[in-house]
């Protein structure tokens, strides 16, 4: 395929039959970060079963002791992974249902051309970040990588297809398509399917996904002028997998030339309009908080800000929900037992996460907290909030009716803004690529 529609067909690697794939699929990496429980119930159901728990590094452990003793085991496992046959090729589209609950969530593989992907602050390229990046969120990411033989992606990427033109139609016909895995998740993962896409199919899919790219479709899209760079994907989640994948490219494309398999990189894309795909907020948890944080607020926004306490964790939420356009809200938890809803007039940023994100930054500079996390869920939130030396921060939902347009418009949204669902509905790990030639030894191994 044309490498300026900035997509091609994918090369995965599958975990063999006779593997148990409740075993061997396990959530995104960057997933519970704070909750180390989460990652210890995960080993203890994994044991020394064949699993992508071994192929990757849950960030809970990032600051660990044994990180570069992790990386090097996670690179060891996947040339063993491969030298003992526990890995078989396919080739060609995937169509992959994830059902939780009553909802089935589909998406389809394909490889993105890291060619035309930038996640700059100012972005104009093909496929373009929907959030900040964080830059230094990247290195222990680099690190395994640049040893690795294989890459397993977590990324969602979406398109912009309201009249569904390209995924839905697949899974209507999805009775003619060859099975390929399906697996209950562990801990409430739900249901996950894959199935290979017939050539016929595909042919379709791919003439429609090059059609949401051409330059008058995207022009009327979203209102801009004749000539403006056009966006045919968007970094949904996984953005800094992504750009890690394109930071290892730019650093090595010079000397393995253009038709490398680095040059690409796995991602499952999912329509923006898909109505099983559902925001969240990303709230913020800050640890060792020696300061006030409402009054660092006050302070920050003055007369503008409105803080009011509240009874229940659930009276904070409604209140959020329920504030109105003139003023932007979160709600604030602990430390111990206190809830507080905050509103801001006049406030800087078009979101709340946009507004807050600058003060979390100073408060923490200055040495209010030691450090900020990002955690998925209400409940989880509110329960780790409420833990010595903790406060949570609760943001409002985004909603994704205009999410893209607003990239399009603005560029990317403030760093972890929103969420494809809730933890739990995350992508799991199945799929495999080889982002090596064969033969090729990793640097590093």
């Amino acid at each position: 395929m044309a490498s300026p529609a900035g997509f091609r067909l994918p090369s995965l690697c599958l975990p063999r039959p006779g593997i148990a794939l409740s075993k061997w699929a396990v959530v995104a990496c960057d997933q519970y970060t704070a909750e180390p429980a989460y990652w210890q119930r995960v080993a203890d159901e994994v044991g020394n079963a064949p699993s992508t728990l071994h192929l990757v590094f849950p960030e809970v452990h990032l600051g660990a002791a044994d990180a570069a003793a992790r990386i090097g085991r996670i690179q060891d496992t996947m040339r063993s992974y491969l030298a003992q046959g526990l890995l078989r090729e396919h080739a060609g589209a995937v169509l992959v249902e994830r059902t939780l609950g009553h909802a089935t969530r589909r998406g389809l593989m394909l490889e993105l051309d890291l060619e035309h992907y930038d996640y700059t602050a100012t972005s104009t390229s093909l496929v373009r970040p929907t959030e900040g990046t964080i830059v230094e969120r990247l290195a222990p990411r680099i690190a395994v990588r640049s040893g690795a033989a294989l890459e397993l992606p977590h990324i969602l990427v979406l398109i912009d297809d309201p009249a569904c033109t390209v995924i839905e139609p697949l899974a209507a016909a999805r009775a003619a398509l060859s099975p390929l895995y399906a697996a209950e998740l562990m801990l409430g993962g739900g249901h996950v399917a894959g199935h290979a896409v017939a050539d016929a199919a595909v042919a379709q899919a791919v003439q429609a996904l090059q059609s949401l790219g051409e330059p008058q479709a995207f022009e009327a899209r979203y209102g801009v002028p004749a000539g403006t760079p056009t966006m045919r994907f968007a970094v949904g989640d996984g953005n800094h997998s992504l750009a890690t994948a394109k930071a290892i490219w730019e650093r090595q494309k010079a000397t393995v030339g253009m038709n490398h398999p680095s040059r690409w990189a796995l991602v499952e894309v999912e329509n923006i309009h898909d109505p099983a795909l559902v925001f969240a907020p990303i709230h913020r948890l800050l640890f060792d908080v020696r300061d006030d944080l409402r009054a660092a607020l006050a302070q920050a926004f003055g007369a503008r800000l409105r803080c009011t306490d509240v009874a229940s964790a659930a009276a904070m939420r409604e209140r959020v929900q329920a504030a109105d356009g003139n003023r932007q809200a979160a709600g604030i938890v602990g430390p111990g037992r206190r809830f507080s809803v905050i509103e801001i007039s006049e406030a800087p940023s078009t979101l709340a996460v946009g507004t807050l994100q600058p003060v979390i930054d100073s408060f923490i500079a200055q040495g209010g907290a030691r450090e900020v996390d990002y955690v998925h869920g209400d409940d989880v939130l509110e329960r780790l909030a409420q833990q010595p030396g903790s406060v949570g921060i609760h943001l409002p939902t985004v909603g994704k009716g205009a999410l893209l347009r607003r990239v399009v418009h603005e560029g990317p949204l403030p760093r972890k803004t929103f969420s494809m669902g809730e933890a739990h509905e995350k992508r799991y790990y199945v799929e495999a690529r080889r982002i090596r030639r064969a033969g090729e030894v990793p640097a590093g191994g």
